[in-house]
């Protein structure tokens, strides 16, 4: 099968690498976003995915707009792909690159089909606190994530899971599903399931995360908080001021207190700090956030033992109230 892939972070490269160390079909042509300056040089670099590409020699097109790009459009008809594979390449596939392929154009998408369209998936799921994540395999239209469901994968979100971690089972996932999808694609085509069939899953829309959202309110209730500073880590990083100081938070767990009366201590109020503990402050009484884990600008991460031996531990005294 001839197969184009477009995409372009880490995670895009990791499903092309399956590709091509699959080694059964052409892979003649691979789309990458424009390279981006990046580091304190604001070097231009090369994307994930175009670094790959180029070092099993696959051409690569980095094309600044698509949509009416008649020059593009005729390398993409010329090149005639049976399919074309979209994993979080970053930009919108117009119907008439959708129409050109034998099988259409299909995209990996990080989240259980119609919950979480949109930008976000893994985030937002973890932020609102679901069970369960996993892939959905679909078949490209013009809508956002709409289009008919080829296949999907479910995975546990679990009270430890961040970001982080949930990419890397979804990623697992994702590397494992695709050389099924693009093995069996006529007959998932032919079976495939319209999202609007589904009965009992809510459509929701997972938003672009900001900065500003991911500054910690320590007067919501200790679940809520935990779930936001695991989905925002690595990004954009939870984080709190205390002092004007910023600090973003790394590691965290919830601790359920036991005879200890904190009804009168503001929520963001440092607790405890000792070898083990850094507790804070919520909206709950009988819940706090233990941070296991910080970091201060300009410094390396650090646990709490690191911080009971550095200079900064008079910021995380007792008493103390992030803002």
């Amino acid at each position: 099968m001839k197969i184009i892939f477009a995409g372009t972070p880490d995670f895009s490269a990791e499903i092309l690498s399956t590709l091509i160390k699959e080694n059964k079909h052409d892979i003649p042509l691979v789309l990458s976003q424009p390279d981006r300056p990046k580091g304190r040089g604001k070097k231009l670099l090369p994307t994930p995915v175009k670094s790959l590409a180029l070092d099993h020699n696959i051409p690569v097109l980095q094309p600044n707009k698509i949509r009416n790009n008649i020059e593009f459009i005729n390398v993409i008809k010329e090149l005639n792909p049976d399919l074309i594979i979209v994993v979080a390449y970053g930009m919108i596939i117009p119907q008439t690159i959708l129409d050109i392929p034998k099988y259409g154009c299909i995209n990996i998408h990080t989240s259980l089909l119609p919950r979480w369209r949109g930008a976000a998936p893994i985030q937002r799921a973890i932020e609102a606190g679901d069970s369960k994540s996993g892939v959905t395999i679909m078949q490209m239209d013009a809508g956002l994530d709409t289009g008919n469901i080829l296949l999907t994968e479910e995975c546990d979100i679990t009270d430890k899971d961040n970001s982080k971690s949930l990419t890397e089972k979804l990623l697992n996932s994702s590397c494992r599903q695709i050389i099924n999808v693009v093995d069996n694609i006529e007959d998932l085509i032919k079976n495939s399931i319209a999202q609007d069939s589904i009965k009992d899953v809510e459509v929701t829309y997972a938003e672009k995360i900001s900065k500003e959202e991911a500054h910690i309110n320590w007067n919501l209730p200790t679940k809520v908080i935990s779930q936001k500073i695991r989905a925002f880590f690595p990004m954009p990083g939870a984080f709190g001021f205390i002092d004007d100081i910023r600090i973003k938070f790394i590691k965290i767990e919830t601790i359920q207190l036991e005879n200890k009366n904190i009804s009168d201590i503001k929520p963001g109020t440092i607790i405890e700090l000792n070898k083990k503990h850094l507790l804070v402050k919520t909206q709950d009484t009988n819940q706090c956030i233990n941070i296991l884990e910080v970091q201060l600008p300009g410094t390396k991460p650090l646990k709490i033992p690191d911080i009971l031996n550095s200079n900064y531990k008079n910021i995380f005294e007792p008493g103390n109230q992030f803002i």
